[in-house]
Order: C-alpha cells, then structure tokens, then sequence
C-alpha cells in the first residue's frame, strides 16, 4: 500500500477519534491525501465533490425525505398500526407483531428508518409499556423493525448505491429489495414471538368486522377473478397452481381482496396511505415516470393526503417541514461530496485493488470472501454512518464480489442488509438512540435486550447473502434484469 493510501487512512481514523464530523473528516482526510500527492487540493476536492452530487438520480432523495416528513407528520402511522393490528395482534405477544408490522409499512412508504422509530414508537413503545410489555423489549424491537425500511422500496440508501455502484439500475434495487425486507422482518417477527411467549405476553382481544360472511364471498371472488386474469393472459408471470398459470397481478388481486374484506375498517382507512408504494413502484416499473419523477409524484401524494384529506398538517407547518427537508437534504449531500471525493483518492491510491489482492489471498472459497466482507461491514457499520459507508466501501468490494460472480444488485442488497444492523448498535447507531429517547430508557438497559434481535437480523443477512435468488427473482420477473445476464453469475451456480 501507497504513502498515499496510507496518509489517506490515517488521517481518516485519526479524525474520527478526535469526534470530528463525519462529513468533515472524509473531506480533511481527501484534501491532505491530494496533497500528498502533489496536486492543488482546493480545486480537486472541489470539483470531485460538486462532480459527485451532480446527478439526477440524487434529485429524488431530497423529494422522498420531504415525503417521508409528511407522512411522519400526517398521522398515517397510527392508521398503518391499526390495520396491523387486525391482521397479527391476537397472536402471542401480538404488539410485538403489530410494532414489526407497522414499521415495515411505514419505513417502506417513509423510506427513513429514523422517522419510522420516532413515529411509529411514538406511539405503539408507551402502549406496550402500558400493556405490560417490557421497556427494553420494545424498544428493541421497534429500533430493529425500523431498518427494514431501508430494504423495502422505496429507499433513498437504494440510490445513493445505484450512483456508487456506477451502472446499476434503481428499479432493478427497488424491486430486488422487497423479498429480503420481509425475510429480515420475519426474522425480527421469530425472536419477537419467541420471547413474547417465555415472558407471557398475550395478544389482543381486538374488534372484528360484524359481517364475517362477506370475507368467504371475498375469497371466493378473489379465486374467481385471480383464474380469469390468468386465462385472460394478463400476465405471463407468476408460477402454476395446478392446470392453470396465475401471474403476479393477479395474486396481488386476490390478497388484496382478501384483506379487505376481513379487515375491511382498519383496511379503508391506511389504503390511501398504503397506495403511495403502489404509484411508486408501479410507474417505475410501468415505464410512467423516472425514480426522480416518481418522488415528486410522492411529495405532492403525501401533501394532498396529510393536509387535504387526513388534516394532520395545516399549512402554516409547510415552511418548518421544508426546513428540516433542507437540512437533512444537506447533510447527505455533504456526506455523498465528500465520499465522492475520498472514493477518487482511493481509486488513484490502488486501495480497491490492494482490498481485492489481499481478500482472494485469503481463499478462493466465495462464502469465505463474503462472510469475511460481512464481518468488515459489520464492524465498519458500527462507527460509520450508513451514506458514507456505501459511498465509500462500494468502490473497494464491488470489484471483489464481482469476481467471484456475484451480481451488483445482489451486492447492493447484501450491503444495505448488512449496515442496517449499524444503525441498532452503539456508538453511532441512530435508530437505537432515537428509540432510547422515545421509550425514555439507556442505551446500556436495551443492548442486552437486543442481542437476541441482532442474532435475527444476522441470520437473514446470511440468508440474503448466500441465497441470491431471493433477491434477483422478482427483478427478473418484472424484467428489471435479463434471467440470462443473472444466470451467467457463477455465485449462482452450485459447487
């Protein structure tokens, strides 16, 4: 390794110890690693960090966080946890259920795994207390099931890899994301249930609809409606079921219809709520509209919803709700600047290539490789926040993975997966001191409640790492990605 790399990393660590921003310790330690070099660091460092925000697929961030704020805001948690109330919480500890649920849902709509903590722990953390439920307890798993929102479209995290990673498509993230959002989620869901039951926690006694027949006549509809799609030739994806091929939409057709009728209350009043994913992803998808076109879309869908239907914001709330848009919007773009900068000098200092030299040193065994990329990550997600980290670390193992076979949009996952669980653990883990604020308890009292959460999501990133098809089925099946370009991926193939 080069005195250049070298002056690079040392002066980066030695910034961090010294507590100094993030942002400003990836821009101090580039600016001194391009002096080094010989060249004019005021104008380099300058011109690579304006070169890295000048995309247009980094519009779209500023637009899902003002969405995300609105629907913080607009009071569409407490309808998504009354609606997952009715479908998990007369199970065994069934707030626990209800708390994964819900962050789910709103983390997948807010795209922010902090306002998906503030919100909904706002409110479902104080009523588990009141229903006996464990201090730590809850606030474990709403800082957990927070994270999964970051997995499950859309994720402003999604495009910041997309940039990183150069040549990878943003649909292609949004839709790879889903089915390893919900693994973790029920990974979360498993360990929630387990301690529930070893500590007593009972379900909910919770009001049904009175007309329970209407949701055997949904059912049968459903089926009926599910074949006819199928023989119409809707869809030509999806899997058999017996004689006949049901595609996807139509699957989606008869769930949908099935929910509403047994939920049909809590259901009609978070269905506006949960249609923003719908529009986001379904015009991506459809070719209606861009990632950047369809965060605009959301921001006008979540004011109309917040201030025109539901009345939760009034107008003279707009400007501070821009505010914090702006401010958050800043700082990431700082962090994506800055790490664009430092991604450069790592690039001319060889450091990708000495990383991906000394890891194929290590084995020539791919779960090796990845589980010790794992453990890098794992460590790095610790004391790292989660913008920069991808920024950085993409550029020094994408090339690594890609050797061994492994497709960028699996990677991407793999990634995000990984440093998620940064994000619950101390010194630099935001959702854990966000939820220690809201359930009003310590940091020390919640870690040894949390360890079995973090086993959880450790197992599903194993899972989501060294079982590619989940995340790569569902793009090639919306034809995101080419089955032939997936199946050229030796990780895929069996050894």
């Amino acid at each position: 390794m080069g005195a250049t790399a070298l002056i690079l990393i040392a002066v980066f660590i030695l910034l961090l110890v010294m507590n100094v921003p993030i942002a400003v310790s990836i821009a101090l330690a580039t600016f001194v690693a391009v002096l080094a070099e010989g060249a004019d660091p005021g104008i380099v460092v300058a011109a690579k960090m304006a070169n890295g925000v000048n995309s247009f697929a980094l519009l779209a961030i500023p637009f899902f966080i003002l969405s995300g704020h609105l629907m913080g805001r607009g009071g569409l948690a407490r309808r998504l946890i009354d609606f997952a109330a009715t479908l998990v919480g007369r199970l065994p500890g069934g707030l626990g259920y209800v708390n994964t649920l819900t962050c789910m849902l709103f983390g997948s709509i807010s795209g922010s795994a902090a306002a998906a903590v503030s919100s909904v722990g706002g409110f479902m953390i104080p009523e588990m207390n009141r229903k006996g439920y464990g201090r730590e307890f809850n606030v474990s798993v709403t800082t957990t099931a927070a994270t999964t929102g970051l997995l499950i479209p859309p994720s402003n995290i999604m495009i910041v890899y997309s940039v990183a990673a150069g040549s990878v498509s943003i649909a292609a993230m949004f839709m790879a994301g889903f089915l390893p959002g919900i693994i973790m989620g029920l990974f979360i869901m498993l360990v929630a249930g387990i301690i529930s039951i070893l500590h007593g926690y009972r379900g909910e006694s919770l009001e049904m609809p009175a007309w329970k027949p209407f949701a055997a006549t949904g059912v049968v509809v459903s089926i009926i409606g599910a074949i006819l799609l199928s023989k119409q030739g809707v869809l030509d994806l999806g899997f058999a079921l017996g004689s006949f091929r049901v595609g996807n939409a139509a699957v989606w057709f008869g769930l949908i219809s099935i929910v509403s009728c047994i939920c049909f209350r809590t259901f009609r009043r978070a269905y506006l709520t949960l249609l923003l994913i719908i529009i986001v992803i379904g015009g991506i998808l459809g070719g209606i509209f861009t990632a950047t076109e369809a965060a605009a879309i959301a921001v006008v869908y979540a004011f109309l919803l917040s201030v025109v239907v539901y009345r939760e914001i009034k107008l003279r709330e707009i400007p501070e709700l821009l505010l914090k848009t702006g401010i958050t919007t800043a700082v990431v773009m700082l962090l994506i600047g800055a790490s664009s900068g430092m991604s450069w000098i790592m690039t001319m200092a060889n450091i990708p290539q000495t990383v991906s030299a000394a890891l194929l040193g290590l084995s020539d065994n791919p779960v090796v490789i990845l589980l010790t990329i794992n453990v890098l990550l794992m460590f790095v997600g610790t004391f790292m926040d989660m913008t920069p980290a991808v920024l950085i670390f993409t550029p020094i193992f994408l090339p690594v993975v890609a050797s061994l076979g492994m497709h960028p949009v699996h990677f991407g996952i793999m990634l995000i997966a990984n440093l998620c669980i940064g994000l619950c653990t101390p010194p630099v883990g935001t959702c854990l001191f966000i939820g220690c604020g809201v359930g009003d308890t310590s940091i020390a009292k919640v870690t040894k409640t949390m360890l079995p959460f973090f086993g959880a999501m450790v197992a599903a990133l194993m899972v989501i790492t060294y079982v590619p098809r989940i995340t790569l089925w569902l793009p090639v099946q919306c034809k995101q990605l080419k089955a032939a370009d997936v199946e050229k991926c030796e990780f895929m193939q069996p050894r």
